[in-house]
């Protein structure tokens, strides 16, 4: 069974910086395409983040030179590096993966995606 798994949320002031995590199934990890996505209250999902196996990376226009989405081979993890945080990052982040090949639209969808992490709470204030 493919199984995601985030950690590293929590409350950070303005400015700072947070590292999320996300320990994928080895199959997951090695073929499938990785996304972190964020849902704050009262929005829709959005695309944050992606990786593909050959290490081809995506970034949404509202987190462009300040978030760093990589892959540990060692700890089959993929991990969200955000530095100078603001409020509105406050969210719950998803990890989410797609066994297909998907175009460079469809990653930003959350529908394309089948499976996904239970998320990990972001907190950003003052």
């Amino acid at each position: 069974q493919e199984q995601l798994v985030e950690s590293g949320g929590r409350w950070v002031p303005p400015g700072g910086s947070l590292r999320l995590s996300c320990v994928a199934s080895k199959s997951i990890f090695t073929t499938f395409y990785k996304g972190w996505f964020r849902q704050a209250p009262g929005k829709e999902r959005e695309f944050v983040a992606g990786i593909s196996f050959s290490h081809n990376v995506k970034y949404a226009d509202a987190v462009k030179g300040r978030f760093t989405i990589s892959r540990d081979v060692n700890k089959n993890t993929v991990d969200l590096q955000m530095d100078s945080l603001t409020p509105e990052d406050t969210a719950v982040y998803y990890c989410a993966a797609d066994p297909r090949t998907l175009s460079d639209d469809q990653r930003t969808d959350p529908r394309k995606y089948e499976y996904w992490g239970r998320g990990t709470h972001v907190a950003v204030s003052s």
